[in-house]
C-alpha cells in the first residue's frame, strides 16, 4: 500500500471526530481556559481547525520558518465558522495526499526559525508528529475543555460518559 493511502483513510476518520467536536465549541466566552498556562479556548479550538492545512504545507513546502512573516489568521467566532474552515482544510489536505507519492513522502522537510534548524525529517514523519498526532493531542486538550464548561462530549474511540 502506498503510504499516501494510510493517511487519507486515517484523515477521513479522525476528521469526523474533530468536526463534531468542533461543532460543540461555545463561543460565549473564548477567553476561557482552564489555568493562566492553558490556551485559551478560541485560538485551542482555531488551531485545531487548522491543523489539517498543516498536512498540505508539509507536502508542498520544504520547511516552515517562524522567522519568516506570516499573515495572521482572523478569528473564528463561531462554531459553524470553526467547522467550515476544518472542512476546507481537510479537503485541501486530503489533495494534497491523494496527489503525493511514497517518494515524496519520504524526502525531508524541516521545522526552524531562521538559522537554528528544530529538526529535519521525512515527510511522512513529520505528518505522523506534527500533523496527525499533534491533532488528536489538540482535540483532547479541547475535549477537556469542554467537559470542564459542562458541554456533552461525542464519541471519539467508544461511548461517553455522556453516552451512558
Amino acid at each position: 500500500m502506498a503510504i499516501n493511502h494510510a493517511f487519507l483513510a486515517e484523515l477521513e476518520n479522525e476528521a469526523a471526530k474533530t468536526r463534531t467536536l468542533l461543532s460543540r465549541v461555545p463561543v460565549d466566552n473564548p477567553t476561557w481556559k482552564p489555568h493562566v498556562k492553558s490556551m485559551e479556548l478560541q485560538r485551542l479550538a482555531r488551531h485545531v481547525a487548522e491543523l489539517p492545512a498543516w498536512c498540505t504545507m508539509t507536502i508542498t513546502t520544504d520547511e516552515l520558518d517562524f522567522a519568516k512573516p506570516f499573515d495572521p489568521s482572523p478569528p473564528l467566532t463561531t462554531a459553524e465558522a470553526l467547522v467550515a474552515e476544518f472542512d476546507k482544510n481537510v479537503a485541501t489536505a486530503m489533495n494534497a495526499l491523494k496527489g503525493t507519492d511514497d517518494e515524496k513522502l519520504q524526502g525531508t522537510w524541516s521545522l526552524r526559525n531562521g538559522e537554528q534548524i528544530f529538526f529535519t525529517l521525512p515527510r511522512h514523519v513529520v505528518l505522523r508528529d506534527m500533523v496527525f498526532n499533534h491533532l488528536v493531542h489538540h482535540r483532547a486538550q479541547l475535549g477537556v475543555y469542554l467537559r470542564l464548561l459542562n458541554i456533552p462530549l461525542p464519541q471519539m474511540y467508544g461511548p461517553t460518559a455522556d453516552d451512558q
